[in-house]
């Protein structure tokens, strides 16, 4: 995948934020932590991964990586924010095995959850870690990197047709 090209995609649209909402990397940095968490919540829940009480399977797979990327989004901006763009992005910890269990999918996700706590004191190693087991998610979830790569893009014009709807 082209990181270097994502970052420069990202960056734009979180100047372009930035500006027009008059905000500072600064004191945003804790509301797009949360809101990182906040889409991984979401990205589970599209999977239904932890709904043991439930019959009903996952949303269809373009729902589920629309959420995918959602997360990749403030992945891609948190790296930015913190300078940690050229970060080598190392193997996954987490081993991908097919087909993926419910429960495997489940423990990726607190997995992700701790590295974004993990992130409140931020460190070149605890970011790429978290940007390493996302795209562990991905694989997981049966994403191909050109998929995630056409996704993103997509869903990047989206973010910005609707900064320019006021959204």
């Amino acid at each position: 995948m082209n990181f270097d090209s994502l970052y420069d995609t990202q960056l734009v649209l979180d100047r372009r934020i930035l500006e027009e909402h008059g905000l500072t990397v600064e004191e945003i940095f804790p509301k797009k932590l949360l809101a990182l968490q906040v889409e991984l919540c979401e990205l589970a829940n599209e999977t239904r991964c932890f709904k043991y009480w439930s019959q009903k399977g996952s949303a269809p797979k373009a729902r589920v990586l629309e959420e995918f990327v959602d997360a990749l989004h403030f992945v891609l901006g948190l790296g930015l924010d913190l300078g940690y763009r050229d970060v080598p992005i190392p193997a996954s910890v987490s081993s991908v095995s097919e087909p993926v269990s419910e429960r495997e999918l489940t423990m990726q996700f607190q997995t992700l959850l701790t590295h974004c706590v993990a992130l409140c004191a931020p460190s070149r190693g605890a970011y790429a870690t978290l940007f390493a087991e996302l795209l562990a998610l991905g694989k997981m979830l049966g994403f191909s990197e050109q998929e995630i790569q056409d996704a993103y893009l997509e869903k990047n014009k989206k973010n910005h047709l609707r900064q320019n709807e006021g959204y």
